[in-house]
């Protein structure tokens, strides 16, 4: 799986392809039919199968004050895409320039530039300066093109901001279901100041970086180490509000380990909305709630099946 930018020259052997075209942050089931597609007709026609992503993501050049709200990294979304099949991930660079072709000067930068022979896309997707492209814009500027439409649910149509709303609810049973998988986190094991392991309980503490913020709380988790081990846990993810000073964390815990996990980047699927976080009198009663988080969480678990 190559990783091309759009500021550099298309290899000889990606040029000619087909390319799913979006953001696809979540990569959820909508998202996976749009790239299904894509790949299937790139192998059909014998192309490469290319995925488009935009970083920075848009609103973060029109709105830069948004709060945090990605459901995916660049790293993740390029293994979720090798996983489906596609040969590389285009990261389309989304600066002023960018914005400000139109849908001509941008059809032009897919086909010349990049060497594109077609693309597939969502039936919702716009382009160019004031999202004046829509889907048929690309035939009648002579870029072979064609929609999937929505994926639906009982509820309407699946999408990245529905999945945002169900994490911030504490509902993480919805989103599962929309991404078909967890959400997880992926970050680096920093240093804290080890209070978890003086109390019997240590955890490795991911900064939350560019990640929507979901619900404060404690949650059921399982983490997923470079060497492929599976650990079940518990986590803090908030402001810890029995310490001073407050400090934004994700803070797993996870259960019969003992290894240094300092430095290394793991990934933290959260399985299940425990409670929100609170403010305890003093370190027992503190200790004692979170063992019981702890047997919640180890009760969650032995009864929800392991998801990629």
């Amino acid at each position: 799986m190559e990783r091309l930018t759009s500021n550099a020259p298309i290899p000889a052997h990606l040029r000619g392809g087909v390319m799913a075209l979006g953001n696809f942050d979540g990569f959820h089931a909508g998202h996976q039919a749009v790239v299904g597609r894509a790949i299937a007709r790139a192998r059909a026609e014998g192309r490469p199968a290319i995925v488009a992503t935009f970083d920075p993501h848009p609103m973060r050049l029109f709105q830069p004050d948004t709060p945090p709200f990605r459901l995916t990294t660049l790293d993740q979304r390029q293994a979720l895409f090798a996983a489906a099949g596609a040969d590389a991930m285009l990261v389309f660079d989304f600066t002023r320039e960018l914005a400000a072709l139109d849908p001509a000067g941008y059809v032009r930068l897919l086909m010349e530039e990049l060497g594109v022979a077609a693309v597939v896309t969502g039936e919702d997707f716009t382009f160019g300066k004031g999202r004046s492209g829509t889907i048929a814009s690309f035939g009648e500027l002579g870029l072979p093109a064609e929609a999937v439409a929505p994926v639906m649910d009982g509820e309407g149509v699946i999408s990245s901001s529905r999945i945002r709303a169900a994490l911030q609810a504490g509902d993480c049973a919805t989103a599962t279901r929309l991404l078909t998988r967890p959400f997880t986190i992926q970050g680096m094991v920093q240093h804290g100041d080890k209070l978890g392991r003086t109390i019997g309980f240590p955890t490795a503490n991911i900064d939350l970086g560019p990640y929507l913020r979901p619900a404060f709380g404690i949650y059921a988790v399982r983490g997923l180490l470079a060497d492929g081990r599976v650990l079940d846990g518990a986590a803090n993810l908030g402001i810890r509000p029995t310490f001073d000073p407050p400090k934004l964390l994700l803070e797993p815990h996870f259960f019969d380990f003992a290894e240094s996990l300092y430095d290394q980047s793991i990934e933290v699927q959260l399985i299940h909305y425990l409670r929100p976080e609170a403010k305890y009198d003093g370190l027992d009663p503190l200790i004692a709630q979170i063992a019981r988080d702890c047997d919640d969480a180890r009760q969650i678990l032995a009864g929800t099946p392991y998801l990629a």
